[in-house]
C-alpha cells in the first residue's frame, strides 16, 4: 500500500471506454479514480492535482495535444498517458517530447497495457516522493544556523556572510584551517539557496591524481586516452544547475588553473578528446587552508584566477579563537552521538569542561567531534569525566627506549602517537593503523580501566 491512494483522472468521451477504464483501475484499492467526458470539466478540476491522467486524444471540445499543453502549464508533476484509436508514429513522438509518459492504442489488450503502465508509473512516483523527502531532510540538516553552531562574535559574523551569499549566485571562497568546517558551510549555502533542488557536487582537488583531474572535472570522450573505454560526464556537467564545490583549490596545478579560468570566463567546458564546447551553469564555491594571496605573490597561484574566484570571501576562525563555542559544540556532538547509538544523553562534569576549555584543538571542530564521541564511548557513568577525554598535548615519544615494555604497552604507545598525529580522529587513525574503530575503543577503555 502507498501512503495515500494514487489519484487517477480518466478523461474519455466514449461512455463504454470510460466505464471500462474506470472499472479496471478501481479494482486496485490503492487507486482513487475519477472520470470526465470532456476537456472542459477536466480542466476545471485540475487544481485537485491528480497524480496520473489517462487522456483520450480525440475529445469533443479540445484535442489531446491542447489539453496536454494546459496540464504542463498548470502542473508539470502530473503524469499523462495518452489513449487513441490509432497509432500515429509522428504524433506519438510529438506527444512524448511534450512530456507524455506513454501512448496507448485502443485495442483488445488495453486493460493489461494500461495496468502495466500505471504500475510502472506508481513506482516512479514513489521513488520521486522518496527523493523529494530525502532532499527536504538534507535541506533541514544543512539549515546553516543548525549546522554552523556557536554564539561567539566570530560565528555571528559568519552568519551574516552566509546570509549575503544566499541572496545571489556570487562565487564564494571559504578559507580556514583544516577541520574548521569549510565543506559544511558550502553545503549550508547550497541547501539554503535557490539552487537547493539541484546537485551539490564536491571535488577534493588534491585527492585526485594529477593525470586524472582534467577528466574528473570536464569529462572525456571514449578513446580519448588509454583506458577511456566509455564517455564520462565530468563534475561540471554533474553540477549543472546546482553548485560545484572545489575543496583545497590552492593545491591545483597551474596548467589546470589556466583551463579552469577559461571555463569560468566562458561558462562552458570541453571534454577531453572533444572540440565541442558544452555550456555549464553551476555556482562555484571553493575552499582552501592556504593564504591564496600569499600563493599568488609566490607565483604558485594565478592572480587572474584568484580574483575570478574571490567573489565573497568567508574566513572560518579556528576553534581556539572562538573558545566560548567549545561547550556549545561539545553538547551538540554528545547529544547527536548518543541519539545515533541509543545511549542515554550524558553530561560533562565541571572538570571535563575545564579540560576541554584548556585545550587548543589543533584539529579544530573536527577534532572536538572525534574527542567527544570517543569520550562518550569510553564513559561508563552517567556523566563524562575529564579522564574520559584522551587529550595529550605532549610530544610523541620515541618508540625505542631503554626501558622494557610489554607488547600491549608498545601497542598503546603507537596508538597514542598516531592519535596525536591525526588530531584524535578515530576513523583516520584506524585507517592508518589498519585496525577497526572498535579495536581502538577497546584498547583505550582497557587502558582507562587499568588506570594507566
Amino acid at each position: 500500500m502507498t501512503e495515500r491512494p494514487v489519484k487517477i483522472f480518466v478523461v474519455e468521451d466514449n461512455e463504454w471506454y470510460n466505464k471500462l477504464l474506470v472499472y479496471t483501475l478501481s479494482l486496485n484499492p490503492d487507486y482513487e479514480v475519477k472520470s470526465f467526458f470532456n476537456a472542459r470539466d477536466f480542466l476545471k478540476s485540475l487544481d485537485e492535482s491528480p497524480d496520473i491522467v489517462t487522456l483520450d486524444y480525440r475529445l469533443p471540445d479540445l484535442s489531446g495535444l491542447d489539453v496536454l499543453k494546459r496540464i504542463r502549464q498548470e502542473n508539470d508533476n502530473i503524469q499523462v498517458i495518452l489513449i487513441s484509436e490509432q497509432e500515429d508514429i509522428d504524433l506519438v513522438v510529438t506527444l512524448l517530447k511534450m512530456g507524455a509518459y506513454d501512448y496507448i492504442t485502443k485495442s483488445n489488450d488495453i486493460k493489461e497495457r494500461l495496468l502495466n503502465t500505471i504500475q510502472n508509473l506508481t513506482k516512479d512516483l514513489s521513488l520521486k516522493k522518496e527523493i523529494s523527502t530525502l532532499k527536504k531532510e538534507v535541506q533541514k540538516k544543512y539549515s546553516f544556523r543548525q549546522t554552523i553552531l556557536g554564539e561567539s562574535t566570530a560565528i555571528r559574523n559568519i552568519y551574516e556572510l552566509v546570509d549575503r551569499a544566499l541572496e545571489t549566485n556570487i562565487t564564494v571562497i571559504i578559507s580556514g584551517e583544516t577541520g574548521t568546517g569549510k565543506e559544511l558551510v558550502a553545503k549550508a549555502i547550497h541547501y539554503n539557496s535557490k539552487r537547493k533542488d539541484k546537485p551539490f557536487v564536491a571535488v577534493n582537488v588534491p585527492a585526485i591524481p594529477t593525470e586524472l583531474i582534467e577528466s574528473e572535472l570536464f569529462g572525456h570522450e571514449k578513446g580519448s586516452f588509454t583506458g577511456a573505454s566509455f564517455r564520462r560526464i565530468g563534475r561540471f556537467e554533474e553540477a549543472n544547475g546546482g553548485t560545484l564545490f572545489l575543496d583545497e583549490i590552492g593545491e591545483m596545478e597551474q596548467n589546470l588553473q589556466t583551463k579552469l579560468l577559461r571555463v569560468l570566463q566562458e561558462k562552458e567546458i570541453v571534454r577531453v578528446g572533444s572540440n565541442k564546447p558544452i555550456k555549464t551553469d553551476c555556482r562555484i564555491i571553493t575552499a582552501t587552508n592556504k593564504n591564496l594571496k600569499e600563493e599568488v605573490r609566490k607565483g604558485r597561484f594565478r592572480e587572474d584566477l584568484y580574483y575570478r574566484l574571490l567573489g565573497l570571501p568567508i574566513e572560518l576562525p579556528p576553534l581556539r579563537e572562538r573558545a566560548s563555542d567549545i561547550l556549545i559544540l561539545s553538547r551538540h556532538f554528545i547529544e547527536s552521538f548518543c541519539r545515533e547509538n541509543n545511549i542515554p544523553i550524558k553530561r560533562l562534569t565541571q572538570d571535563a569542561q575545564k579540560k576541554l576549555m584548556n585545550y587548543r584543538f589543533p584539529g579544530n571542530v573536527r577534532e572536538l567531534k572525534s574527542l567527544v564521541e570517543l569520550a562518550v564511548a569510553l564513559s561508563v557513568k552517567e556523566e563524562i569525566e575529564a579522564d574520559d577525554f584522551t587529550i595529550d598535548s605532549g610530544e610523541s615519544p620515541s618508540l625505542i627506549t631503554d626501558s622494557e615494555m610489554t607488547m600491549h604497552e608498545y601497542e598503546m604507545k603507537i596508538l597514542r602517537a598516531t592519535l596525536r598525529k591525526n588530531n584524535n580522529d578515530i576513523n583516520l587513525t584506524a585507517k592508518k593503523l589498519d585496525i577497526g574503530v572498535s579495536t581502538i575503543y577497546r584498547l583505550l577503555r582497557q587502558e582507562k580501566e587499568s588506570g594507566k
